[in-house]
C-alpha cells in the first residue's frame, strides 16, 4: 500500500512538477524511513514553490533524521518567521535546542544534585533553566518574544 500511494504521487508530479503533491510525496518517503529521498523530493518541490510552509516542515524533520541539524534548523527558523504560530516548527526548534544543550546540562545537572555544585556549575544550570524559560514563553504565546 505504502508503495502503491509513493508510485501514485510520483506520476502526478511527473505530469506536473509544479504540483503542491511533491510535499505529500516527501512525508510518505519521510515516514517511510527514507529521509534522504523526502529531502530531495522537497528541495525540488519547493524551487517550485518556496511559500509552501508545511513542506518546509517535512524538510527540517527529514533534514533532523538525515542528522544535518544545522539545515533542518535554518528550515524551521525559516517556517517560524513565515507562520509564527505554526506548532510543528516551534516543537521542532525546542527538540533542537534541547539535544545541542543536553551534553551541556547533564554534568552540571549531576554535580548539583550530588551536592559537588560549584559557581560555574551553578552557572550552567542558570543559563539552561532560562533557555527552558524562553522556549515555555514562546510556545504559550509565539506571537510575543519571550522575556529574557
Amino acid at each position: 500500500m505504502e508503495t502503491e500511494r509513493i508510485d501514485a504521487l510520483k506520476r502526478r508530479i511527473a505530469s506536473d512538477p509544479a504540483s503542491v503533491a511533491f510535499a505529500a510525496l516527501a512525508e510518505e518517503y519521510r515516514r517511510a524511513g527514507q529521509p534522504e529521498a523526502a529531502i530531495t523530493t522537497c528541495r525540488a518541490g519547493l524551487a517550485h514553490r518556496p511559500e509552501y510552509v508545511s513542506a518546509r516542515v517535512t524538510l527540517g524533520r527529514a533534514l533532523m533524521e538525515a542528522g544535518k541539524a544545522a539545515e533542518a534548523r535554518a528550515q524551521f527558523e525559516m517556517v517560524v518567521k513565515a507562520a509564527p504560530e505554526n506548532l510543528a516548527a516551534i516543537r521542532a526548534l525546542a527538540l533542537l535546542h534541547e539535544r545541542d544543550t543536553a551534553p551541556l546540562t547533564v554534568q552540571p545537572l549531576a554535580a548539583a544534585t550530588s551536592g559537588d555544585a560549584t559557581p560555574a556549575t551553578l552557572s550552567a544550570l542558570e543559563s539552561f533553566l532560562g533557555a527552558i524559560r524562553k522556549t515555555r514563553a514562546t510556545l504559550r504565546n509565539p506571537h510575543t518574544p519571550a522575556a529574557s
